[in-house]
């Protein structure tokens, strides 16, 4: 049974995990989209491939299981177990998001023929930074898992910890766009051949396309990692912390948008895995991954 007095501003009382009552409307919006967005990209990787992409599908799945767990928050939102599995799940799931775009950056330069416009060599940019993505999760999951001592001496080194996490993760992934950036300035400039040899064709053969909604969700991944690391950075306590309308504003909405925008432009359209029969005789070479 909830010890919530729900009669207290939730900011005010201490029992309240969150700050605030979870509003079911909101929760019930986010899973039907990112359920919705999840059920199309898993017939996308079944139909088309490619099988690197289900990193981001499985991701969006734990995502939508997090939020899942807000309904009982909402009733419970005292019970600090409940909390950690929710904040898991919501906080961490983004990392798989953060994968797949770090792999879709090798496979469209190798598919290019333009890995030598990758500031790093293009064989190593994706271990590279997938290493860094798995190791700021597993930073950020034990920082978690402290944060919740009792201690209040281990709970606050458990949320510098976080923290940490939380910064690496927005310097690896800027770091990531920014070599993405002059990637694709460097083949706009040096490459024009290169830069327009989808033009004739339609927008789901046209790799800038690809390319596009792989800015987005940078773009969108970027705002939700400024967001969470000024969020922690206040306390979890902080106005920041304990307003849901900034939550689903900076954190969930860009990553929608960071997801979402694979489903009109679906990798898998633009950079064909080899292993996939060719269903087309009119499917060119370039339709292909070298």
């Amino acid at each position: 049974m909830s010890s919530t007095d729900f009669s207290l501003d939730p900011k005010q009382d201490l029992n309240n995990i969150l700050g605030y009552v979870a509003s079911n409307t909101l929760t019930m919006i986010s899973i039907a989209l990112i359920l919705n967005v999840a059920f199309v990209q898993t017939y996308w990787t079944k139909r088309w491939g490619p099988k690197w992409m289900l990193p981001l599908v499985i991701g969006e799945y734990t995502y939508a299981l997090g939020f899942g767990l807000r309904f009982a928050l909402h009733y419970f939102p005292d019970l600090k177990l409940l909390y950690i599995v929710e904040d898991f799940f919501v906080v961490l799931s983004p990392c798989a998001f953060i994968a797949a775009d770090y792999v879709l950056l090798g496979r469209l330069a190798r598919y290019l023929d333009c890995t030598s416009y990758l500031i790093v060599p293009a064989k190593r940019i994706t271990v590279i930074f997938v290493i860094s993505d798995i190791s700021t999760f597993l930073i950020q999951a034990a920082g978690g898992g402290l944060s919740t001592a009792k201690s209040i001496s281990t709970a606050l080194a458990g949320q510098h910890v976080f923290q940490a996490g939380l910064a690496l993760q927005l310097a690896s992934f800027a770091i990531f766009s920014t070599i993405y950036a002059c990637f694709l300035y460097r083949i706009y400039k040096y490459e024009c051949k290169v830069w327009v040899k989808d033009a004739s064709k339609s927008w789901r053969s046209d790799w800038r396309a690809l390319a596009g909604a792989l800015c987005i969700s940078c773009i969108g991944i970027l705002i939700r990692s400024v967001y969470r690391v000024i969020e922690v950075s206040g306390g979890y306590r902080s106005y920041l912390a304990t307003s849901e309308a900034y939550f689903y504003a900076f954190d969930t909405l860009p990553l929608f948008i960071a997801i979402s925008v694979y489903i009109p432009f679906w990798p898998g359209w633009f950079i064909q895995s080899t292993e996939l029969p060719i269903q087309n005789s009119q499917t060119t070479t370039l339709d292909k991954e070298p």
